[in-house]
């Protein structure tokens, strides 16, 4: 087995690594925008260690150029489509659960903040 090999695998575990990380943090987090941010681990971090374990694989082919595209691909819509499920529960009136500490006036949106 090459280096290059061994450190393929080790990026594409540590990826699937992260991944498991943000599946648990999904289920096990209180409400949806915690759940959100978990979400956003398999997305970023563990998109990026797979993918870069699989270019690494891959070597220098096309199947790196789509690769590449797969990944920016991922960071463009993921940040879109979290910040749209986070809007829309929002206006759907899901309230985020906040230590007991916390007043919720402090989050309620102002008329010029509901755009």
């Amino acid at each position: 087995m090459s280096i290059v090999e061994i450190v393929a695998y080790t990026l594409v575990f540590l990826g699937a690594f992260f991944c498991l990380v943000g599946a648990i943090g999904v289920l096990r987090f209180p409400d949806v925008y915690s759940r959100m941010h978990s979400a956003g681990i398999t997305d970023t971090i563990g998109a990026l260690l797979v993918l870069l374990g699989l270019a690494f694989l891959a070597g220098w082919t096309l199947a790196l150029v789509k690769l590449a595209f797969i990944l920016v691909f991922l960071w463009m819509t993921s940040p879109t489509a979290t910040h749209a499920l986070a809007k829309a529960a929002r206006h759907g009136g899901v309230e985020p659960k906040l230590a007991d500490d916390v007043a919720m006036d402090d989050f309620k949106e102002t008329p010029s903040s509901n755009r």
